[in-house]
């Protein structure tokens, strides 16, 4: 008997039968809900919170405007047209199109690049360092986020100022030791606390625009043109700032895989963009009554009973935001490895269920301190606000030109309407660019930097396998030539399965070479694996998994296939295969794994320094082990010194 609640469907007393179709458009009505309320605390955290500090940068501070009248509509006009051309239409209409298998982000845009260019190294460069970018915003985001929400303190009294500092930093370490927990546990409130955040600050915004409507004069792009006729440079200047209410445009195309688009679009127009609207014509109204309120027009716009609720919210709002990006790092570092632009982390899955929901120890860590002192060297979101933009509209100049490739090239679109349309964003790009490029001296260098030494280090790495593997091949037998010279010589089988892990499917591993040497015994099933990640998300067809090759001697040849978003789970693959004459049995099998002590030279594929520094990645690489999922007490390790 069953006792739990009935279905939508079961006939109670009351209730009224729907039929299979209605109840199955229920079901999908109900769980696009759902993902829309996830969606808002996972995607729109970032620039739910510009608020906090955009509109302030454009009139308050050594770059500033002063908030006259026609300053205020020209701000708030180049605001309304900003959300709506780079958010509304270049991301929800046109970029989130170009997703690879479902996954988004400038990584997987520049794997479709790579795809549909036979010399399309240079854009793929281009995607790699944006992909570097968004490590430095990961970096920039939870300092000034939380930093801005903390300062709403000052509005109530001075008295809290020393302690703005001190308490951001307690809650970003709090912020970041609860990664290793993942987001399962709390994904079900960030939702709705960010829900609460939009209809606050829509509702602050709105008791404003009824007590100055003629702010609402802005909505005309006039008044953005007018703008740049009076202040010439210096509202190039401002643009800088104005470009801050957009910085959270690429977590809506990185989020995709998570979500679809359908919840991401919907969402937006229905909940995020008239609450921001709402919120950024409040603050211009409340700075056409009262120009004095620049220093923080967002918490002046409360009433003096809100204010500490709303810095609270604020703060909780700022953690959500972090958050995305956060996870986002993790994500990103994750596709990397499986691309082989980093060296193998150690990477912990937080849900059994969502396979995107992972943990990055060192990247965790590596922020942490990062956030950290930049929220101590910089002190307010005043002074990150002018690091804060340069690398994301660097992103998104990159994304645009991506973007033109793929759809000239992939989806066959005439050059007479891809060109228009993607040099008119380049154009709001580069102008965003421009005005962000300005902040470099006064911090805007220190994402530059950041980004530059990840890129230089996946590039490294990236060369440094490839050189090592081309070593490898040098000094390995040939498996062709190996297996006859076996069957002339009697070589004693011992029972079980051996699985010998190799990056070069034709040639004879050394960890075999080696354990043949010393030990003078073979497996009686031994098994040349190789680990080939697709350059797809997920393969959609389990059949391709695994391919398996019968080489005679009781020798076979296998490669298993992941994609760039799939667990490497080794012994879970090779549990599925069904071939006859080959069994997988946990207790009986022996994994045999290489490990190479690198040895920097001056003769071969890499510089002696920037060989030393690939032997340093290598040896602080990740385990092979944890990595590929492999039973601990089921690996032999066997060493080799290579040259490079």
């Amino acid at each position: 008997m069953n006792s739990g609640p009935p279905s939508l469907t079961s006939p109670v007393a009351g209730s009224v039968d729907l039929p299979p179709a209605a109840a199955a458009s229920k079901h999908r009505r109900s769980q696009l809900v759902l993902l829309c309320l996830a969606c808002l605390g996972i995607v729109y955290g970032d620039i739910g919170t510009s608020p906090l500090y955009a509109m302030r940068e454009c009139f308050y501070g050594q770059h500033a405007v002063p908030p006259t009248h026609a300053n205020v509509l020209g701000v708030l006009s180049l605001i309304l047209w900003s959300l709506v051309l780079i958010i509304s239409v270049k991301y929800l209409i046109l970029i989130l199109r170009a997703d690879n298998r479902g996954e988004g982000g400038i990584l997987a845009l520049a794997t479709l690049v790579n795809d549909v260019l036979r010399h399309g190294k240079f854009l793929f460069l281009l995607g790699l360092f944006g992909a570097a970018l968004l490590y430095a915003d990961g970096m920039i985001t939870p300092a000034i986020s939380v930093l801005g929400a903390i300062e709403g303190l000052h509005v109530a009294t001075p008295l809290f100022d020393p302690y703005v500092v001190p308490i951001a930093v307690v809650i970003l370490i709090g912020l970041f030791v609860f990664q290793s927990r993942g987001t399962t546990g709390v994904g079900t409130v960030f939702g709705p606390i960010t829900m609460l955040w939009f209809v606050a600050i829509g509702l602050l915004g709105f008791q404003q625009i009824i007590r100055t409507p003629e702010v609402l004069a802005a909505i005309n792009p006039i008044h953005g043109f007018e703008f740049f006729m009076i202040n010439g440079s210096r509202g190039f200047v401002v643009l800088g700032a104005v470009f801050l209410v957009v910085t959270g445009g690429e977590a809506l195309y990185a989020d995709i895989g998570h979500f679809g688009t359908a919840p991401i679009r919907l969402t937006w127009f229905a909940v995020v963009l008239p609450a921001l609207t709402l919120n950024y014509f409040g603050q211009g109204a409340l700075l056409l009554a009262q120009p004095e309120a620049a220093v923080n027009p967002f918490y002046r716009m409360a009433p003096s009973w809100a204010l500490y609720p709303m810095v609270v919210l604020a703060t909780a709002a700022a953690v959500i935001a972090s958050q995305a990006i956060i996870s986002g790092a993790f994500s990103l570092t994750m596709q990397a490895i499986q691309l082989g632009y980093s060296p193998r982390l150690k990477v912990i899955y937080t849900s059994a269920r969502i396979i995107g929901q992972i943990y990055v120890p060192v990247v965790n860590w590596g922020l942490m301190l990062a956030c950290i002192a930049l929220v101590l060297g910089f002190r307010t979101s005043s002074n990150l606000a002018a690091a804060y933009g340069v690398a994301i509209t660097t992103t998104m100049l990159i994304t645009t030109i991506l973007f033109y490739i793929v759809a000239r090239r992939r989806w066959r679109w005439p050059t007479a309407a891809a060109l228009p349309i993607a040099a008119f964003f380049i154009t709001i790009d580069l102008a965003f660019f421009g005005a962000n490029m300005l902040k470099v001296a006064h911090g805007g260098w220190f994402p530059l930097l950041v980004s530059a030494a990840i890129l230089f280090f996946m590039l490294t790495w990236r060369k440094g396998r490839r050189v090592l593997r081309s070593r490898l091949s040098e000094i390995c037998i040939p498996l062709d030539a190996f297996l006859p010279e076996l069957k002339s010589q009697s070589i004693r089988r011992v029972p079980g399965t051996a699985v010998y892990m190799s990056g070069n499917r034709f040639g004879t591993p050394l960890a075999l070479l080696h354990n043949l040497k010393h030990n003078k015994v073979l497996h009686e099933q031994v098994v040349l694996l190789t680990v080939r990640t697709e350059e797809v998300p997920y393969l959609a067809n389990p059949k391709d998994r695994v391919a398996l090759e019968n080489l005679d001697e009781g020798f076979w040849r296998a490669q298993v296939h992941f994609g760039f978003m799939e667990k490497p789970d080794v012994p879970a693959a090779l549990d599925r295969i069904k071939q006859t004459g080959l069994r997988f049995d946990s207790m009986r099998t022996t994994y045999f794994i290489g490990r190479e002590t690198i040895l920097a030279t001056r003769k071969l594929g890499l510089s002696s320094w920037r060989g030393s520094i690939f032997a340093w990645m290598t040896r602080n690489a990740g385990d092979v082990t944890s990595y590929f999922c492999l039973p601990p007490n089921g690996v032999v390790e066997l060493g080799a010194r290579v040259e490079v």
